[in-house]
């Protein structure tokens, strides 16, 4: 059977730290941690979302 490539990640606010996002990245392109700009329900505004585990 085939390695996953990708793994189940999720997005936290940096004003609220809720976890409001789930997603999936390819481990082999993004190394790193992912960082976006997304809304945040809590906060009614765009705002930084960190990758947590």
């Amino acid at each position: 059977m085939a390695k996953a490539v990708r793994e189940k990640i999720h997005l936290a606010c940096q004003e609220c730290k809720r976890r409001n996002y789930a997603m999936t990245k390819n481990k082999k392109l993004h190394s790193g941690k992912i960082e976006l700009s997304k809304y945040c329900p809590w906060d009614r505004k765009h705002t930084q979302h960190k990758e947590v585990k």
